[in-house]
């Protein structure tokens, strides 16, 4: 099992932030923190022609994180961050990236039939090209996988149509607050509080799991009939880039060692406390929590 993959899919990007370029993009974030519990990592994406992306090559290098990302003729992904005074990001997304083109080759069909665990989003499924591509990626996947749909609501960069379709092939779901609340609208249950709202999409959708995260107010794991949660740490943020990210591969990590959910969601919320305090999406975990 453990040479099965783990699987990030989605968006490769550079987060341009006020202090310089940082690798990003919740896929590679989350396939780098699973990778750093051991587990057989890699990312998948598309980059451009472009001497970003030779960039990027080499950072994901350096990192040790395993990849599949073809070329295509597109520019590499950016992301224009703005932080305000806690810390918080918000995010101006370049459109029609290489991201955005993901092919479905026979390198990719082969890692899919071997995968372990696989994360993504809503944000690599605006264009139709890397949206077919997940879903033949997810289509490809052993039954017994664990299919995180890490809903990652980002301007207006979703629609109804492909959140429900992701909905319907995930076994777990993470979603924050802020997210619940539109999805809550969209399907029209408004008038639901937090926790039936999570159940019921748990029950909707037959979930193995659905995380929910709410900031400064704690998070949630719900599983059929049980729920566990987590107070959020008081740290100095650096900035909370990437945070989500490492909880949802710290998270996966733990839960296929054979964690418990309580104690996978624990070090999940330490994780990303730590994160927090640390600039960028991709610090270095494994001396704090000597792995």
């Amino acid at each position: 099992m453990k040479d099965k993959y783990v699987v990030g899919l989605g968006e490769a990007l550079w987060d341009v932030l006020p202090d310089g370029r940082k690798l990003g993009g919740a896929p590679a974030n989350f396939a780098y923190h699973a990778g750093q519990f051991g587990l057989n990592a890699i990312a998948v994406s598309a980059l451009g022609e472009d001497k970003l992306a030779d960039e990027t090559i080499a950072q994901l290098e350096e990192k040790g994180l395993h990849y599949c990302m073809p070329r295509v003729p597109y520019p590499t992904g950016t992301v224009q961050v703005e932080l305000d005074d806690e810390g918080v990001p918000t995010y101006d997304i370049k459109e029609n990236v290489a991201w955005d083109n993901i092919p479905f080759t026979p390198e990719l069909q082969a890692i899919a039939e071997n995968t372990r665990a696989v994360c993504w989003g809503s944000l690599a499924q605006r264009n139709v090209v890397s949206r077919q591509t997940i879903y033949k990626f997810l289509d490809a996947t052993p039954k017994d996988c664990m299919k995180i749909f890490d809903i990652n609501l980002r301007q207006t960069f979703y629609t109804k149509e492909v959140i429900c379709q992701s909905m319907k092939r995930c076994n777990v779901m993470k979603i924050n607050d802020e997210e619940l609340i539109v999805i809550g609208r969209m399907f029209g249950y408004p008038g639901l509080d937090i926790e039936n709202k999570c159940w019921l999409i748990l029950g909707k959708y037959d979930l193995d799991m659905l995380v929910l995260t709410c900031g400064v107010n704690g998070s949630y794991v719900f599983t059929p009939g049980c729920v566990s949660f987590q107070k959020t740490p008081v740290v100095e943020v650096a900035d909370t880039v990437g945070a989500g990210d490492s909880f949802t591969g710290s998270f996966c990590a733990s839960i296929l060692e054979g964690k418990s959910v309580a104690e996978a969601h624990k070090l999940a919320v330490e994780v990303s406390a730590f994160v927090c305090t640390q600039p960028g999406a991709m610090p270095d975990v494994k001396a704090y929590f000597n792995l």
